[in-house]
């Protein structure tokens, strides 16, 4: 827990109930206030799971705002038992009712997590049922339903156990497996968690004895929480069914998409299973449209670099390419890119594998290997539409990138990304590849290699001021003194979920093709050589821009050095 529980009997003198708690901090507006005790009045449903089912609060400011008000603890995923406690005294019926869970027996009495703590009939019965006293803290709601179907709800499923291939009686068990109750909460519980903490990514790893749950929040992998083995086929055969996926098939990986309103708005979720030698894993993809930031400046874009990147984008023709590993937001610069040239007067033709955003007025296509649609099919394909601007997912291949120079040369833009690990190995990748140099010297407008870190939390950020002048180490063994007067620390607060960090920001550099530059390429110069002419000229290297957000507060100087491979 996050502090010492405290026993509660009767409220604290003037301590308010829930909705005049609410109310008095302004926590939801008036009218819409007003709304939340119709739907109560009609549903008869307790009133925290009106505010969090429509959405009104999230379950963290939620718990946050009572656990202040209270003076109690919020318990954590950790303080929920393996095992249901006093069975023989407490009911499952009264802990779902009043959304309680007993979380250990003591000298004292016992310790218990109830959503609403602030409602005196609950606690008083739960003491009376116990006969001893009962120690209180703030439950998430998520976390009590959680805890719930761990200790009661997956009883009745102990006798599935399936593995191997499914014959008829066994793909008959798994549809009635998809439409149990307690599966289909246990997803929708977790989708709606997941869109509230931030997560990118849920992860449903099946272990020897469990389904391990765990969330990717701002890149970081965070465990939640883990289903009895016996709840490992319901909720698999669940989610396949919502993706549209075969659930009889349990030896080969599927991919499949769905869409759910989550707390009043759509969010689409790209699917993977994954067979492994405990069962199935299953990885979901959060893909949350209105969250999408395609504003260059929210994404870490500032300055000259942002000036630069603008000019290059406004040419009538040429390529631009992204670079960076998997997950350091390629994608996401890209669609900020073909939002700032989407207008009327121009065409925009995509190719992408998958398509993760759907952006008006723009036409999107998706790979097909099995009917041949790769990128470079569909780059020619695109010629024929009379495009002005293409974007290609990626130049995996020769093919690919011939196609795409080959547009650039007849009067069109195209955006592309490469997995490379800077700005100018990207032009040596391209001449491996086997792209002619005076090709790439005539179409390369710029090349922005990008990672991303973690931002810092304004609500909780602490500066300090560095004792010595920081030195780092590249991979090429040279040292560097780093002087620089102010940094900030993570602290943790509500706001961020304790973790001292909210979002993520793009660290960038901009290498654009000048004269020095092309120079270089025709000679077939190496990587480190083009580099160290661009950050001669104007190029600011990633390093020196995550400094630079360092100082201002916006991130660590630790995340920095971490993404950008210093020691």
């Amino acid at each position: 827990m996050d502090a010492p529980a405290s026993t509660l009997e009767a409220p604290p003198p003037g301590l308010l109930g829930l909705e005049a708690l609410v109310e008095s901090r302004g926590l939801v507006a008036p009218e819409t206030l007003a709304r939340a005790r119709i739907v109560q009045a009609e549903t008869g449903e307790r009133f925290h799971s009106v505010l969090t089912r429509l959405g009104l609060v999230s379950e963290q400011a939620l718990a946050q705002l009572i656990a202040e008000a209270a003076s109690l603890p919020i318990a954590s995923a950790s303080d929920y038992p393996a095992l249901p406690l006093a069975t023989d005294r407490v009911s499952e019926r009264f802990l779902r009712e009043f959304k309680a869970v007993l979380l250990r027996e003591t000298d004292r009495g016992f310790d218990a997590a109830m959503v609403d703590p602030l409602d005196p009939y609950p606690r008083r019965a739960l003491a009376f049922a116990l006969g001893a006293p009962v120690t209180l803290s703030v439950a998430r709601a998520s976390d009590v339903e959680a805890a719930l179907e761990r200790l009661y709800g997956a009883q009745a499923d102990d006798a599935f156990a399936i593995d191997g291939e499914a014959d008829l009686a066994d793909l008959e068990r798994l549809k009635d497996m998809a439409s149990d109750a307690p599966a289909i909460r246990a997803i929708n519980r977790l989708i709606a968690r997941a869109v509230e903490e931030r997560a990118s990514d849920i992860h449903l790893e099946a272990a020897e004895d469990s389904l391990t749950v765990r969330f990717r929040v701002d890149g970081e992998m965070h465990n939640l929480e883990a289903f009895p083995a016996a709840m490992r086929a319901p909720i698999v055969s669940r989610i396949k069914v919502m993706a549209g996926l075969n659930i009889a098939e349990r030896r080969a990986p599927q991919d499949g998409r769905l869409r759910l309103a989550v707390r009043g708005h759509d969010i689409d979720l790209r699917v993977a299973t994954s067979p492994t030698i405990n069962g199935e894993s299953v990885v979901l993809r959060l893909l949350d449209r209105t969250k999408l930031t395609l504003d260059f400046t929210a994404l870490g874009f500032d300055g000259e670099v942002l000036a630069k990147l603008r000019e290059t984008l406004a040419r009538p023709n040429g390529v631009v390419l992204v670079t960076g590993p998997t997950g350091s937001g390629k994608t996401t610069t890209l669609y900020a890119a073909l939002n700032e040239l989407n207008t009327p007067q121009r065409k925009i033709l995509t190719i992408e594998d998958p398509i993760e955003y759907r952006l008006a007025g723009v036409n999107q296509m998706q790979v097909n290997p099995a009917i041949g649609l790769n990128f470079a099919a569909a780059l020619r394909s695109f010629l024929r539409q009379d495009p002005d601007v293409m974007m290609v997912g990626e130049v995996r291949d020769l093919e690919t990138a011939r196609v795409a120079v080959q547009a650039a040369l007849t009067g069109h833009m195209i955006l592309s990304t490469l997995h490379t690990n800077s700005a100018a190995s990207s032009v040596t990748r391209l001449l491996d590849m086997g792209i002619e140099p005076f090709l790439i010297t005539s179409t390369l407008n710029a090349v922005l290699a990008q990672r991303l870190v973690r931002r810092l939390c304004e609500s909780c950020r602490e500066p300090y001021a560095p004792i010595a002048p920081i030195e780092t180490r590249t991979e090429d063994g040279e040292v560097r003194r780093i002087e620089i007067d102010r940094l900030y620390h993570p602290k943790g607060c509500p706001a961020c979920g304790g973790t001292g960090f909210h979002g993520r920001v793009a660290l960038v550099e901009l290498l654009v093709m000048d004269a020095e530059i092309a120079r270089l390429v025709l000679d077939r110069a190496e990587a480190r050589e083009i580099a160290a002419a661009a950050l001669a000229g104007s190029m600011r290297s990633m390093l020196s821009d995550g400094v630079m957000k360092a100082w201002a507060g916006i991130t660590t100087l630790e995340e920095v050095l971490r993404v950008t491979g210093e020691t």
